[in-house]
Parts: C-alpha cells; structure tokens; sequence
C-alpha cells in the first residue's frame, strides 16, 4: 500500500505565504510513485480545506507570495484516534453534505511560525494519534519562544547572545526603568525581536536609545513577548540537522554561511524571501575545518537538548575569538528548493526529494506518545 501524506500549508501566521511558497516546492518535487499527497490549506482564518495540489499554483508571482482562499471543501478531521497501525480518515463537506476525502498515514505540517511551528498543531495531531513530520509539542512550543530556547540552552552550558524580554504590560508600566537597565547593562547596538516570531518579522535594530520606542511598536504587533538581545560581532553560519535513525545521533550538514552586503541592516524578512539588499549564501561556508566542526557539534548538542525530532536548522554567529554563539533554533525552516536547509543537504549528497522522503519515512516510523 502506498504511503498518503497530508501536506499541510498556509496558517495564522504572518509567515503565510512563505509557507504556500514551500508546499509548492513539496508538492513539485515528492516522489509520486512511492507517495499520493493530499493537499490541506489553512486560510488566514484558520479553516481547513482540501486545495489543489498543482505546484504552478503555490509559487511567487510578481513578487507575491500565494494564499490559501476559503473557496475550498472545508476538511473535517477524525472524530476519534487513529488505532495503532491504522489509518485516518479525513473527511470533507460538499454542499451540506459530508463525505469521505482520504484516509492518511502521515502529516507533513510545513507551517511556519505562531499556530502551527509553535506545537499547536502537533499537540492536536497527538490528541489524534496522526503521525506527523517534525518535533513534537514541548520541542516545537519551546524554540518558538527564543527566551525559552535561550534558557534551555544555558542550562547545558551552549552560549547564546545576552539580553532581556520584557512583556507588553512591564513596557507600558515602566519603559523607562527598561531603558535604563539597558543602557547599564547590555552595548548598543540591540536587536529587538517578537520572542514567539519567525522569518525576522518584526524584528529591529536599535543603534540610538531614541529609536527603541518604535522597535518595541513593532515587535509588540506580532508579540506581547519581545526579546531585546545584544548584537554579536561574527559571521552568521546555519547548520542542518536531522534525527538520527535506530538511536544513532543526529546528522548534521556542513554550515553555510550568510553575508549581508553594507546595504542591509541585517538579514531581514524582504532580504530572506523578496530579493532585498545585498546577499550571498555560501555553502559551504569559508571557515577553518576546526570551526566548521565544532559549529556541528554545538548544533547537534542543541538538537538533543532541546528534544527535537525529525529536522532543525540552527543559526549561529561564530566570532572572531572562535566562540560559537547560538542565535535561534528552528523546527521547520524554510523549507523551499532553494532555501538553506535544503540547500545544505544538496551539499551532503542528499537531494530535495530524498529529503523529503527521509521525513517522512521517519515520521511514519516514530514512536507514539503516552497512552
């Protein structure tokens, strides 16, 4: 019997359409004779339904990203759990009436950021006993909030950049006393981040004590929780992992590297995805054997730390005094053709669709949760 993979794409997050862009990718290049894929959207409202699964129409046009419009037969989940080496059934609602729509074996949620990246949607897919791709509800709600991952990682002794959240309401009852403490304890420059973002939405950098009123507006529109970091002077290095198989420890890439031209601030959400600036990606990156080793090896570590399974893509600035300083964690990374994490795979002899086909298989085959 041939695996059916629910690809699932789209979501309430401002990463929406760079999720579209990554179900295209999927859908173009997942192996077809070993796979049949159904195709399952999220409107920006959060509805559930069956789209189609032409690749043509989940790509850039003109610069726009693609969106999941609400027009579709709306996807109606199991009513109870999947038995232990069943199947699910998904079902659909066509003119008032419901009818069978597929029966899957494993989900592959390519969502990116808040509801769906953040262990929402794996803690509802637990309750169901759906096997899906990528870590499970403590790993994925945890590297979703950068403070939380910076604590994780502390605690096993893996260096991160220094500084401080700060809630919406300690802002508006003291900004000034936030300053303050700033100004005393961390060097400019800052970086203010929404704490539970990705793709650097939101995301500012503060060179004068005068511009972080506007930073907070910003981040605080895509998070109550901000994250106010120190700038690391270093070269910004990612590294691919994934899970290893039959207990073995996690595989990981060569790092890459990210270099920003003098025309950007740094690398923002248009320089990541709409050609913004000046960018390079070289893979992989030019640093001595010795560095490149010990930056798999931090990015491993932090894999098993945090609990991940399935795949990650650790960012990293390593500085010119040789330390590894880690930047964020991500559970499902851009995950186009041409983004990094495929990318550094490509490097390793593994292709697109032999990725692709790696999660999945390790998917189907992950042990299930508590009974």
């Amino acid at each position: 019997m041939r695996t059916t993979v629910a690809l699932l794409f789209g979501g309430r997050s401002g990463e929406h359409g760079i999720s579209c862009v990554t179900a295209g990718g999927i859908l173009a290049a997942i192996d077809r004779d070993r796979f049949d894929v159904l195709a399952i959207g999220i409107t920006r409202e959060g509805a559930w339904v069956h789209v189609s699964d032409d690749p043509s129409d989940w790509t850039l046009v003109d610069g726009r990203a693609p969106e999941v419009a609400s027009e579709g037969a709306e996807v109606l989940l199991p009513s109870t759990r999947r038995q232990p080496g069943g199947r699910s059934e998904l079902r659909t609602v066509v003119e008032g009436a419901v009818r069978p729509l597929a029966e899957i074996d494993v989900v592959f949620p390519v969502l990116h950021g808040t509801y769906g990246e953040d262990g929402t949607v794996q803690g509802l897919l637990e309750l169901l006993d759906i096997p899906y791709v990528g870590s499970g509800v403590l790993a994925s709600a945890t590297c979703m909030d950068k403070a939380a991952t910076k604590q994780s990682l502390g605690a096993a002794g893996i260096e991160c950049a220094p500084g401080i959240t700060v809630h919406e309401d300690r802002w508006a009852a003291g900004a000034g006393e936030v300053m303050d403490h700033l100004e005393r304890h961390h060097p400019l420059p800052w970086f203010v981040k929404p704490a539970r973002g990705g793709s650097s939405l939101g995301v500012s950098r503060v060179s004068d004590p005068a511009e972080l009123e506007a930073a907070m507006k910003t981040a605080f529109a895509e998070d109550p929780k901000v994250l106010i970091e120190e700038s690391v002077i270093g070269r910004e290095v990612e590294c691919g992992v994934l899970q290893g198989g039959d207990g073995f420890e996690a595989r990981t890439t060569v790092p890459g590297e990210v270099r920003v031209g003098e025309d950007l601030d740094f690398y923002d959400y248009e320089a990541k995805y709409f050609g913004k600036g000046t960018v390079s990606i070289d893979v992989p990156a030019s640093l001595p054997d010795a560095q490149l080793e010990e930056v798999r090896e931090v990015a491993a570590r932090a894999f098993s730390v945090l609990g991940l399974e399935g795949l990650a893509r650790v960012d990293v600035f390593v500085t010119d005094d040789h330390r590894v300083v880690v930047n964020e964690v991500n559970t499902m990374p851009g995950f186009t053709p041409y983004s990094m994490f495929p990318v550094l795979w490509q490097n390793m002899g593994l292709s697109y669709a032999d990725l692709i086909t790696d999660l999945v298989e390790q998917a189907r085959g992950r042990r299930p949760g508590p009974r």
